[in-house]
C-alpha cells in the first residue's frame, strides 16, 4: 500500500497506512501438530509477497515428490534444503486466492498445505517459520508444546500486570475521558489536528497540550468494503535511536466495522520526552491488525505546556 504525502508543521507531522511493520516484531514461529487436526487434512500457510516462509520438518523432505501446484508467476521456484522447504511469493496473494503445497516426506508420509495471504488476520500475521510435527511424544515436538505455554503465559501474566498498573494509572484515566471524547473532563488544550486518508480507513488526528503532558486522539473511519478494523500495538519511541518509552493508550472498541468510526486516545508524560538529562522529540506510531502502520506522528517537547 503506498504512503500518503505527510501532512507537517514545526511540531508534528502524520502519515496515513503506511507499509513499515513494528521494528521490535519478534520472529513468527509457529508449531504444528499434525494429530491435532485429524478431520483437516489441509493446513494452511500464511506467507506475504517478497518474505520468505519456511517449513521445517522432523524428517528429511523428498525434493522430487514435493510440488506446487498452479504457482507459475507466483511464487520463486520452491527449494527444498534437508528437512526444509523455502516459500517465496514474488507479490502478495490476493484475500480470495489459495496455492496448494504438497510435502513428501522420504518415509513416504504426504503433508497437505494451502498458502494464503494473513488478510487481517488477528494473530502474529504472515508465518515466517512453521515446524511441523506428527508425533506428539516426541522431544522436539513435546518441547515446541512447551515453549507455546511458557510464552502464552508469560503474555497472560504481562498482561494482567498491565491491566493492574492501568486501574491506578493517571495517564490511562486521561487516556479513557479522551477516547470517550469527554475532553472537557480533562486539562488538555487542542494544539493541532490533521487528517489523512488511504483505500481503506480515514484518520483525523487531534494533538493536545497539558501541564507536563501530551495528548493525541487518533479517530479511525473504516472504509473498507469487506474487513473490520482494530489496534494490533501502539509504540512511543525517541526520534534519535528509536528507544523505547511508555504511553498510555485506550480504545474505544475492540473492532471498528464497516463504515463505523472508533477511536485511540495517547497520553504521554513529560518524562518520556527526557534522554540523558535533554528533551528530545518521540514517534507515535500506531499499527493495525495486519501489521501496517496505520498512523506516526512526531510529538516536539515544545509541545509540552509550562
Amino acid at each position: 500500500m503506498r504512503t500518503r504525502p505527510p501532512f507537517r508543521t514545526a511540531l508534528l507531522c502524520l502519515f496515513v497506512a503506511s507499509a513499515a511493520v513494528a521494528r521490535d516484531r519478534e520472529p513468527v514461529v509457529r508449531p504444528l501438530l499434525l494429530s491435532e487436526h485429524p478431520s483437516d487434512a489441509t493446513h494452511r500457510v500464511y506467507v506475504r509477497g517478497q518474505m520468505v516462509t519456511t517449513l521445517r520438518f522432523e524428517k528429511t523432505v523428498d525434493a522430487s515428490k514435493t510440488k506446487l501446484l498452479g504457482w507459475e508467476g507466483r511464487l520463486e521456484p520452491l527449494a527444498v534444503v534437508r528437512n526444509k522447504v523455502v516459500l517465496e511469493p514474488t507479490h502478495d496473494l490476493a484475500d480470495d486466492e489459495g496455492i496448494p503445497l504438497i510435502v513428501t516426506l522420504v518415509d513416504g508420509t504426504e503433508v497437505a498445505f494451502l498458502l494464503r495471504h494473513p488478510g487481517w488476520r488477528q494473530s502474529d500475521g504472515a508465518d515466517q517459520q512453521v515446524d511441523v510435527f506428527r508425533d506428539p511424544e516426541s522431544y522436539a515436538s513435546m518441547h515446541a508444546a512447551l515453549r507455546r505455554a511458557l510464552k502464552e503465559n508469560f503474555a497472560l501474566t504481562e498482561e494482567n500486570e498491565r491491566y493492574r498498573k492501568e486501574e491506578t494509572s493517571e495517564d490511562h484515566a486521561l487516556a479513557a475521558l479522551l477516547a470517550s471524547e469527554a475532553i472537557a473532563q480533562t486539562p488538555f488544550k487542542l494544539a493541532d489536528r490533521f487528517s489523512g486518508k488511504d483505500d481503506d480507513s480515514e484518520v483525523d488526528a487531534q494533538v493536545f497540550q497539558g501541564k507536563g503532558k501530551v495528548a493525541v486522539v487518533f479517530k479511525v473511519k473504516n472504509t473498507h468494503s469487506q474487513k473490520p478494523w482494530s489496534l494490533k500495538s501502539a509504540r512511543l519511541v525517541t526520534k534519535d535511536g528509536g528507544h523505547a518509552r511508555s504511553v498510555a493508550i485506550r480504545v474505544t472498541t475492540r473492532e471498528i466495522t464497516l463504515g463505523s468510526s472508533g477511536v485511540v486516545a495517547a497520553v504521554v508524560d513529560s518524562s518520556a520526552f527526557m534522554a540523558e538529562g535533554v528533551l528530545t522529540s518521540l514517534f507515535l506510531e500506531i499499527y493495525r491488525q495486519d501489521g501496517l502502520r496505520q498512523a506516526f506522528v512526531q510529538l516536539d517537547p515544545a509541545l509540552l505546556a509550562r
